[in-house]
């Protein structure tokens, strides 16, 4: 019987060869079998082999990292030395006049300065500082604005208005969200009434668009409550009457819709939120005088007490559930109505009155700090503790006012005291706005 014949050593070696795979593990899966159409199966058919790297195969491995992350961990820290979240903890303490001069410091403090984080951490930790912005008109008629620091008591420069803000007659001013300042409507002496509506950002420093109002019209009135921009009434170009719709603006919805009209038309004079309503007093198409209060809880127009109308005077102010008005040119004295009696009493009286000049004359009222801010024209701001007033102050009030900015008081009463000789009474500039924003 013949014995078998081993296998020589090149031929096992050879049919080893033959029986392994025809991919090693560096190659691509789709060298594997023509008939794998996906990576999955060729990953199956050979265990342990990569990731296919071809272009056209979209591999079921792991994704390659993210470059700005990366990124955000090489890059240097806000605070050489601390962590983020304290350095952070350490820049919201710098005062607000500063942070200009912060945002040119490296990209990272740029970003972190415009940006909402920062600033809502400020405020919620009561770190937010009220700025007082006011809207000025020279005698060519052109707008200029400003912003005064109560702190360091000292006025900013602000970026100019938009061009077509830049002479407009009649627009409204408003603020929403504490730092969100809004013009809209008025009179552009070429083009009309407008619809147009634009806001500075306090927190970016900068101008932007927001949607157009549904009604052209210009010495409106408005006010905001709950965080919404209501207007109402005013007149439009080509109509010789004055307009009774309202409308309202959401920016949470950030579009526009009408509510309400008034029962007459009006161009509003003076306007408040009292008491959970706004309340106007103005001109109708006659010219007589007219008021009415909103109530947007119902969307509806009611009439205001005769009480209230004959005794309100601008400028005027609701403070701490108290409505405030002027008794006096140059605010110095104040008075106070009386819900139980619907009735103005004498409230305030300062015993320093700077003078009947139009450049003294009061401009209008705000809340600065929790106190009552006297605005006028000359750019003078008095501040009044009205809360630590007591009910009715009449005598030994004095210490309760602050004179916080004289800037151009000794110059405008001069130039005051050479008109009146000369017999030229007219205003330099007078203030058209004025409002508070909280960064």
């Amino acid at each position: 019987m013949q014995a078998p014949v081993e296998a020589s050593p090149t031929a096992a070696l050879r049919a080893v060869r033959i029986q392994a795979p025809l991919v090693d593990s560096v190659s691509c899966y789709c060298r594997v079998d023509s008939g794998l159409k996906t990576v999955v199966g060729a990953k199956k058919f050979v265990p342990g082999a990569k990731i296919c790297i071809q272009p056209d195969i979209q591999p079921n491995g792991p994704k390659p990292r993210n470059p700005r992350r990366d990124r955000s961990r090489t890059q240097a820290p806000l605070l050489p030395g601390l962590p983020d979240d304290l350095a952070i903890s350490c820049l919201i303490r710098v005062p607000r006049v500063d942070h200009q001069n912060l945002r040119l410091v490296c990209r990272r403090w740029n970003r972190l300065l415009t940006g909402n984080y920062f600033y809502s951490l400020r405020k919620r930790l009561g770190m937010a500082e009220e700025w007082v912005y006011i809207i000025k008109r020279d005698r060519e008629g052109k707008i200029s604005w400003h912003a005064f620091d109560p702190i360091y008591q000292l006025w900013q420069p602000l970026p100019p208005v938009p061009v077509e803000y830049s002479e407009a007659l009649g627009f409204g001013c408003a603020v929403l969200s504490g730092c969100y300042l809004y013009l809209f409507g008025g009179k552009d002496p070429l083009r009309g009434s407008m619809r147009r509506v634009v806001f500075y950002n306090a927190r970016t420093n900068k101008w932007h668009r927001a949607p157009d109002m549904l009604r052209k019209r210009h010495f409106s009135g408005s006010c905001v409550i709950n965080n919404c921009l209501y207007v109402a009434g005013g007149e439009c170009e080509g109509i010789h009457r004055t307009l009774r719709s309202a409308e309202v603006y959401d920016p949470n919805k950030n579009r526009w819709n009408f509510v309400g009209e008034m029962a007459d038309g009006m161009v509003p004079l003076i306007g408040v939120v009292y008491d959970g309503k706004w309340l106007l007093k103005g001109l109708d198409s006659h010219r007589h005088v007219v008021s009415e209060a909103y109530e947007p809880s119902t969307n509806s127009w009611s009439t205001v007490s005769d009480g209230m109308v004959n005794g309100w005077r601008n400028p005027s102010i609701s403070l701490n559930g108290r409505l405030y008005s002027s008794d006096c040119r140059d605010g110095c004295k104040l008075r106070v109505y009386e819900d139980s009696t619907d009735s103005w009493s004498r409230f305030m009286d300062s015993k320093l009155h700077l003078g009947s000049s139009r450049s003294l004359e009061a401009a209008g009222f705000v809340s600065l700090n929790g106190k009552l801010a006297v605005i006028r024209n000359n750019m003078s701001i008095s501040l009044v503790d009205v809360l630590n007033s007591g009910e009715s102050v009449e005598t030994n009030s004095a210490h309760l006012w602050e004179m916080i900015s004289g800037k151009g008081q000794l110059k405008s009463f001069v130039s005051s005291l050479w008109s009146s000789i000369a017999g030229r009474n007219g205003l330099k500039s007078h203030i058209v706005h004025c409002q508070v924003l909280q960064v």
